[in-house]
């Protein structure tokens, strides 16, 4: 693993979620916010609520990617995030 590569390396093996394979590229916000908390809710090894778990990982994505991320997936992940807040809840 690269320099470079770590927070993707974090993203595809997190020791606290088992991700779905290619959550972040998914097009609808609500299937991101269901598998994110569906993975936070499965989870035995993640440290917070599920709720925290799955807006960290939201969002660890997003800052590590930012600057790549074209204007059209941040709205994407945006709204991801918005959906994982109404999901638990959190509106």
């Amino acid at each position: 693993m690269t320099a470079k590569r770590w927070s993707q390396d974090v993203t595809e093996h997190s020791n606290a979620l088992d991700l779905q394979r290619g959550v972040f590229d998914l097009d609808d916000p609500k299937a991101i916010a269901q598998s994110l908390k569906r993975s936070a809710e499965h989870s035995s090894r993640r440290k917070s609520s599920p709720y925290r778990s799955a807006m960290s990982m939201l969002t660890f994505y997003m800052n590590r990617a930012g600057k790549n991320l074209p204007e059209e997936r941040k709205h994407v992940l945006e709204r991801a995030k918005d959906e994982l807040r109404a999901a638990f809840g959190r509106e």
